[in-house]
């Protein structure tokens, strides 16, 4: 029986990728689970299965006293002495339990965490396997569907094809092959989760990348995927080899690389671009397949404006604006496409507004020049010499600029008490040329206003 124990462990090890170990030390632990079944769950016990012979040891410890308060865990000196007459106080004895004394339930608990434990390595196997098989493209069996979503059989385990990850209008059947993006795995209560995707972008470029060597040597680089799942997707490359083509090295002979991606992928198209830093050209080649003539980008708000001829912009639009939208998320530029038409009547508009604007430019600086002028008039005016005033002549002039009385609008500001006290100025005569420079001012300053206006 114990030879056979052994082969059993090692058949279920290899139909479950398991090490036989593993499956052993699951069952020691299920024996221990039966052994506290029937005899208390206080007991110590401690059960090895041999790896050569397959013989299993229940054994259960017990600690030496003088005085047993608790006969689970401990034993007499006595009752030990008869056991190993070497045996001390607080050494640890074990007595051999017989296996046959656990009884029908102890043998079903014992099955039941066997196979628990079985299962929970065989959930670890599996979850190590494929977690580090995150980004690949995997293959399995259609088994059917649940709630819209897929199970896909992968030979060990099973993963499923939700709704949310599967391509618009494809069906599949029991039996069917299945290649897929492996997305993710996520642990549950009931085993590692596997879910695979055929929608995402990454899926496409994990196809080129095996249909395409470049690819895989890294000579050409993938520079972005982008897709609406079962229409048509965008692929951006660039070589990092001059004399390497990287539109040449994807489309293949006669196309049989694209192609290939095109089959897996049921007649989805694919446009395949140049990838530039230059924006300009990067927005024309993501609008393939329309022939571009013009591109204008706004590098602050990162939009661009695009024109096409009139039979050209359809194709550069698309399908309810498909392919406008795969371009600008391709880019990462916000696209607007006009026609020719369309752009000369905004570069008329816009001339119109040039021209409309340097005129307005013109008359303010016309206006301006007017404005300075009247201005510096005013202040040659106002500069006039004293003796241009009524009742100064030029012996005045003379002695009130030695008293630093030297303008008109000076003057004007100067008290007529003060004024008094000069040579050949009298009081009245202060008053009057006090007059007659304010009213000087006061003329000027309405001839100012009447220019500007």
């Amino acid at each position: 029986m114990s030879r056979e124990l052994l082969a059993i462990i090692n058949q279920i090890g290899r139909e479950k990728g398991i090490e036989s170990d593993k499956i052993i030390t699951a069952l020691e632990s299920a024996l221990v689970s039966a052994a506290k079944k029937r005899y208390g769950a206080d007991e110590n016990v401690q059960v090895q299965l041999d790896r050569e012979t397959g013989e299993i040891e229940a054994i259960a410890i017990k600690t030496i006293v003088d005085q047993v308060e608790h006969p689970q865990t401990e034993i007499s000196l006595e009752d030990a002495k008869e056991m190993d007459e070497s045996a001390e106080i607080g050494d640890e004895i074990g007595a051999l339990l017989e296996m046959e004394d656990f009884g029908r339930i102890a043998a079903q608990t014992a099955k039941q965490v066997i196979f628990q434990r079985v299962r929970e390595a065989e959930w670890e196997s599996v979850y190590r396997e494929y977690s580090g098989r995150t980004g690949e493209i995997i293959s399995g069996m259609i088994l059917g569907q649940e709630r819209r979503n897929y199970i896909v059989e992968l030979g060990k385990t099973e993963a499923l094809l939700p709704i949310s990850e599967q391509v618009p209008r494809e069906s599949y059947r029991r039996g069917d092959r299945v290649r897929a993006y492996l997305l993710e795995v996520r642990p549950s209560s009931r085993g590692p989760q596997i879910i695979l995707s055929r929608a995402r972008p990454e899926f496409v470029g994990k196809l080129f990348e095996m249909e395409v060597p470049e690819i895989a040597e890294g000579v050409v680089t993938i520079k972005g995927v982008v897709r609406e799942p079962g229409d048509r997707t965008k692929i951006a490359v660039v070589s990092n080899d001059q004399a390497v083509d990287p539109v040449g090295a994807c489309v293949g002979v006669r196309g049989s690389r694209v192609q290939a991606v095109v089959r897996e992928l049921r007649g989805e198209k694919i446009d395949i671009v140049t990838w530039t830093d230059d924006p300009r050209t990067y927005i024309g080649e993501a609008l393939s397949p329309a022939v571009i003539d013009k591109v204008g980008i706004n590098e602050l708000e990162r939009s661009a404006m695009v024109v096409v001829s009139e039979h050209q912009l359809s194709l550069a639009i698309g399908k309810k604006g498909q392919n406008v939208r795969l371009a600008s998320k391709l880019t990462g530029w916000r696209v607007d496409i006009i026609n020719q038409v369309e752009y000369e009547t905004e570069r008329a508009k816009e001339r119109e507004q040039e021209i409309a604007a340097a005129i307005s430019r013109e008359h303010d600086l016309q206006k301006a020049e007017e404005v300075a002028e009247a201005q510096r008039e005013a202040g040659t005016n106002a500069k006039e010499t004293l003796s241009d005033l009524p009742g100064i002549g030029a012996k005045m002039a003379e002695t009130l600029k030695e008293h630093k009385i030297d303008t008109i609008e000076r003057l004007a500001e100067s008290d007529a008490e003060t004024l008094s006290h000069l040579p050949l100025i009298g009081k009245k005569t202060a008053e009057k040329i006090i007059a007659s420079a304010k009213q000087h001012l006061v003329t000027l300053e309405k001839e100012t206003e009447g220019a500007e206006n």
